[in-house]
Formats: C-alpha cells, sequence, structure tokens
C-alpha cells in the first residue's frame, strides 16, 4: 500500500507542478500585456497632455506650448543634422531627454504644476542660438 502511495504521488505531484508551469507561463504573458498596457498609458501621459517638440539648429518648433497641470508628455523628434536634446525647467522640475542623434525621437514625462517653465536644448551652446521656449501650464 506504501509503494502504491508512493508510486501515485511520483506520478501526481509533476503532473500537478506541470500544470503550475502553464498557469505561470499564462499568467506571465497576461502579466506582460498589462504591463505593455501601462507602459503605453505613461508613455502616452495617461490623463495628462502630450507635447509633440521639433528640433532643428537652432530651434524648437513649437517654442511656446501652452499644456493642462499634471502628466505633461514631450515627444521629441531630432529633425535636425546634430544631436539635440530637450530640458524642461521650472518650479522644482529639471528633466531631461537622453541625446538624441538626426531622426532619433525621445519622450520625457514630467508632472508639472500651473505655472511657466523654461524649456531648451542643453547641448553646448544650442540654447544661446536660440533653441529655448517657454511652456506655460494652466
Amino acid at each position: 500500500m506504501l509503494r502504491k502511495s508512493l508510486t501515485l504521488f511520483a506520478i501526481v505531484i509533476p503532473l500537478v507542478l506541470a500544470a503550475c508551469g502553464d498557469d505561470d507561463s499564462s499568467d506571465s504573458s497576461t502579466s506582460a500585456s498589462s504591463d505593455t498596457e501601462s507602459t503605453t498609458v505613461t508613455a502616452g501621459g495617461g490623463s495628462g497632455e502630450t507635447v509633440d517638440i521639433s528640433e532643428t539648429e537652432f530651434k524648437l518648433d513649437p517654442s511656446d506650448p501652452s499644456t493642462k497641470a499634471g502628466n505633461v508628455t514631450f515627444q521629441v523628434t531630432n529633425d535636425g543634422q546634430t544631436v539635440h536634446n530637450l530640458e524642461v525647467e521650472g518650479n522644482g522640475v529639471e528633466e531631461v531627454t537622453d541625446d538624441l542623434q538626426p531622426g532619433d525621437q525621445g519622450v520625457l514625462s514630467v508632472d508639472l504644476q500651473p505655472g511657466t517653465y523654461e524649456m531648451y536644448c542643453s547641448i553646448d551652446s544650442h540654447r544661446e542660438q536660440g533653441m529655448e521656449g517657454e511652456i506655460t501650464v494652466q
């Protein structure tokens, strides 16, 4: 009887573990889908605003965007011929994108309260050459 129980146990345990493995992979893919959706929402700004910024030598377009307070996502495209970035600064905020090669795009999500903020390219003297603007947050 003990031998039958051990044999049955040896057969049932691997089946149970295999079933658990299948559930984990299902949960994992479900979790990945949820993470992807969450990332998409975050990148899109969730309930916040999205502001598209084009960078060229040596200007930002638009240079004076207005947006609502909250999570603001800047979708930055380097339409120029040299490396650029975008820095947003003011009211205790100072965030910057990675350096963007010509043709690259970057995303910068920032929680902005009502007020005005500076934005500019912080590479070399790009700001002094005209790559700056002001964000108005309502």
